[in-house]
């Protein structure tokens, strides 16, 4: 439940974030009328991302044994790439995200209603599919139904009142050193969904090697215990995973955590403001 609340609360911050920026603009430019329309957009948008989680939730359990875990690995391997992609965009854009949504907007404003709920469900859409995709794959080998149900709402509840909190100035929060930290943490995530799916894999048959066991210490690791049960949700630490599953957490997780990490060279327009700033001239010589 805890990484499944972690990824509720990362991709609801960023929903209300991106739904803050155009309440925003349209109020400071007195356009409240026009506020109907992006709400309009977000619920669409909410109702589509809800009835895709359904839809995969249920639709999956009429598959056969074998389709299922075909199916379960496909998803997994398709949350990886949406948490990779996720996490390094937001660290590019996250300072321009204002200034962009505000130009959309302006333009869709010009052209008419149905333009700005386009704008306001578009903004909302990508992140509320990204979201149903990242809750089934997490969700993957729990079980009790109810857990992640609650961690995803509970995740987002946190997330609307941190994003209306901070929409009311009531509260200032380093948003940088927030996704730099929840996108370090999604990256571990992400390590453990894509073993996940390797064990998948290899239970549907496409992988050899499903008895072939990197380690096993089942008999010092008491599966019922806090930490036992912590880890195995945030980053699907098992006792006994099998050896495609350690390559592929590693090979993933180590690399991807570190070009993450790695502090981000200035861009070249930076750079050549940095260049073109007159430089102070330097102090005359004293007299000797």
């Amino acid at each position: 439940m805890t990484a499944i609340y972690l990824i509720g609360l990362r991709e609801g911050l960023e929903i209300t974030l991106v739904v803050s920026i155009l309440v925003a603009f349209l109020v400071k430019s007195d356009r409240k009328p026009l506020l109907r329309w992006v709400w309009a957009g977000v619920a669409v948008a909410a109702v589509l991302s809800i009835g895709f989680a359904a839809l995969l939730q249920f639709g999956v359990a009429r598959l056969s044994f074998t389709h299922q875990e075909l199916f379960e690995a496909v998803a997994s391997i398709v949350a990886v790439v949406f948490v990779t992609w996720m996490i390094f965009w937001m660290r590019r854009m996250a300072r321009h995200m204002g200034r962009e949504l505000r130009g959309r907007m302006e333009d869709a404003i010009a052209v008419g209603p149905l333009a700005i709920v386009g704008v306001a469900f578009l903004a909302v859409v990508r992140e509320g599919l990204e979201t149903s995709i990242l809750f089934y794959a997490a969700a993957q080998g729990t079980t009790d139904s109810a857990r992640p149900l609650i961690g995803i709402s509970l995740g987002l509840l946190t997330a609307i009142v941190l994003g209306w909190l901070l929409y009311l100035s009531a509260l200032r929060i380093n948003l940088s050193r927030f996704f730099a930290w929840t996108g370090a943490l999604l990256v571990l995530v992400a390590a453990g969904i894509l073993k996940y799916g390797v064990h998948d894999l290899q239970e549907a048959g496409i992988l050899p090697g499903l008895n072939t066991t990197a380690f096993d210490i089942s008999s010092a690791w008491p599966p019922g215990t806090w930490y036992a049960e912590l880890l195995r949700g945030m980053v699907n630490f098992t006792p006994a995973p099998t050896v495609l599953e350690t390559i592929a957490w590693l090979a993933y997780g180590i690399p991807v955590l570190v070009i993450f990490l790695w502090p981000s060279r200035p861009s070249r327009s930076k750079r050549s403001e940095a260049s073109s700033r007159p430089t102070e001239p330097a102090p005359a010589p004293a007299a000797s």
